[in-house]
């Protein structure tokens, strides 16, 4: 995900990404410990979507005030 697309979107709309990117983590984990996971980058990709999601999401705190 590029942030010039999350830019796009309402905080409420990041926020509900941020929650399905959570448990998109914790599942990829899961699979990790099985050993069934193919890609282990996902769990790295998916652990910056949230991040920068989370900064978009401050930085949108930080100009309202």
């Amino acid at each position: 995900m590029k942030a010039s697309e999350l830019r796009k979107l309402s905080t409420e709309e990041l926020k509900e990404k941020v929650l399905e990117l959570k448990k998109k983590l914790f599942n990829l984990r899961f699979q990790n410990k099985i050993g069934s996971l193919a890609k282990n980058s996902e769990i790295k990709q998916t652990k910056r979507d949230i991040a920068r999601i989370l900064t978009i999401i401050r930085e949108r705190e930080l100009t309202n005030k």
